[in-house]
């Protein structure tokens, strides 16, 4: 028995994710060198021990779980902030597994996690601070969706949408007309979404779709169907009627890459779109820079 258990827990330790295991009473059982190394915490430090208050959010999706009575399988993990030992924050993944006996008795937790892509560092426009909370809650969601596209997940692509009209309506008709406008956008935008698909702000008059489309010929023809909702969207300021197009950029995810690298190539087709005159589509190729 000596002998499995050490090699059980030496399989564990090898794991390039953080793994933790708690026992029925939340002690700390298990602590491997990757989330050693994730958090700053040793396993020395929390053996036999409940989690620290700074990894708490390490348990948040047990909690979540509870409330809505979701079963023992995983999801497809959250996006959660902790603490460093040091102090500073850390972004993960996190997955939690419910272990439980042969008569479905629970004994224990299983969690997983890894560092997520930082939000700072993904590619997006300029933002005032109206914006910022719409970018933030979709800047989870990509992560979300990019991780579970790494394990075998849905297929998913984004469309990133720039209205063409807006830095000339910001600069003639003001700040206020501009975000009118934009709001305006965004509706016509969502009434083209599918389930499961989101929009939101990603830039001063810039927009980012999450689309679960299979392929990158499905994801460009739905493009097309936003663009032709955006153009019906007609805006009027104090009298004057302002038509509207958008110029997108779509990206297919392929988990070969990494969410900042699949944001530049959507950023990259929105910018040769625009460079063609505006109103256009252009579709991103896998590797482009």
């Amino acid at each position: 028995m000596s002998n499995r258990t050490d090699l059980f827990e030496a399989a564990l330790d090898s794991l390039p994710e953080g793994t933790a295991l708690l026992g029925a009473g939340g002690e700390v059982v298990f602590w491997n060198r990757a989330a050693e190394a994730i958090t700053g915490f040793a396993a020395a430090d929390l053996l036999a021990r409940a989690i620290p208050e700074a990894l708490e959010p390490l348990l948040l999706d047990a909690a979540q779980r509870e409330e809505t009575g979701a079963g023992p399988h995983p999801r497809r993990g959250a996006l959660l902030h902790m603490r460093h030992k040091l102090g500073h924050e850390v972004q993960a993944m996190a997955r939690i597994h419910m272990l439980c006996d042969g008569l479905g008795g629970g004994v224990g937790t299983l969690i997983a996690f890894h560092p997520a892509e930082s939000l700072d560092a993904l590619p997006h426009g300029e933002m005032d601070e109206e914006a910022e909370a719409s970018q933030a809650e979709l800047g989870d969601r990509l992560a979300v969706e990019f991780d579970d596209l790494a394990r075998g997940g849905l297929p998913f692509g984004v469309l990133w949408i720039a209205v063409d009209q807006a830095h000339e309506l910001r600069k003639t008709h003001g700040a206020g007309a501009c975000e009118a406008m934009l709001e305006k956008v965004e509706r016509a935008l969502a009434q083209g979404l599918r389930p499961a698909e989101e929009v939101g702000r990603w830039g001063d008059g810039e927009f980012l779709v999450i689309s679960h489309e299979r392929t990158p010929k499905l994801l460009a023809d739905h493009a097309q169907v936003l663009a032709g909702l955006a153009r019906t969207a007609e805006f009027r300021w104090w009298g004057d009627r302002v038509s509207l197009t958008v110029s997108i950029g779509a990206a297919q995810a392929s988990p070969a890459e990494t969410l900042p690298q699949l944001l530049e190539r959507a950023q990259h087709a929105m910018v040769a779109s625009t460079h063609a005159g505006g109103n256009q589509i252009t579709s991103a190729t896998e590797g482009q820079a």
